[in-house]
């Protein structure tokens, strides 16, 4: 595939969900887990979310049980848990894995453009309005210290 709206995902009820359909959006994709040290960054994700979605900006959740099953559950059950304890409003979609032989198409494809083996959960993508994957960050990177990069890109 030639681009990143190319890529079709699987939402968190089952339904198939095109990239495309943010086109012309600052885009930041996340792999998250609800048992993670790391877990409570859902409310600065959402934070960022909330002050910037009217803006053009949009993150996508993709739960991932891969980093020592830290995301255990259903899609149903990791949304019910982060709507309840964070209040997460932003698309939430089907659990994936995103390394190894079964890892997603999407994160593969943005491993191609941010070179290297995704390590842990909370490993954050964005994604210019053009569909460019300019940045990548580690997990420890809280979401307040890539709020400058969004804006620069709104």
């Amino acid at each position: 595939m030639s681009d990143i709206y190319d890529y079709i995902v699987e939402d968190q009820k089952g339904g198939k969900v095109s990239i495309s359909a943010y086109k012309d959006k600052v885009i930041l994709i996340v792999n998250t887990a609800t048992g993670c040290g790391f877990t409570p960054q859902y409310e600065g994700l959402e934070k960022l979310y909330k002050t910037y979605k009217d803006k053009g900006f949009v993150i996508l959740d993709f739960p991932c049980n891969q980093f020592l099953f830290q995301a255990r559950g259903s899609d149903e059950q990791i949304h019910s848990f982060c709507t309840a304890k964070y209040n997460v409003t932003f698309p939430q979609f089907h659990k994936i894995k995103v390394n190894g032989l079964k890892a997603d198409p999407l994160f593969k494809y943005l491993k191609t453009q941010q070179k290297g083996r995704i390590k842990w959960n909370f490993t954050k993508f964005l994604v210019d309005k053009k569909g460019n994957v300019v940045a990548r960050y580690k997990p420890t990177t809280v979401p307040e210290q890539i709020e400058k990069d969004i804006v620069k890109l709104l």
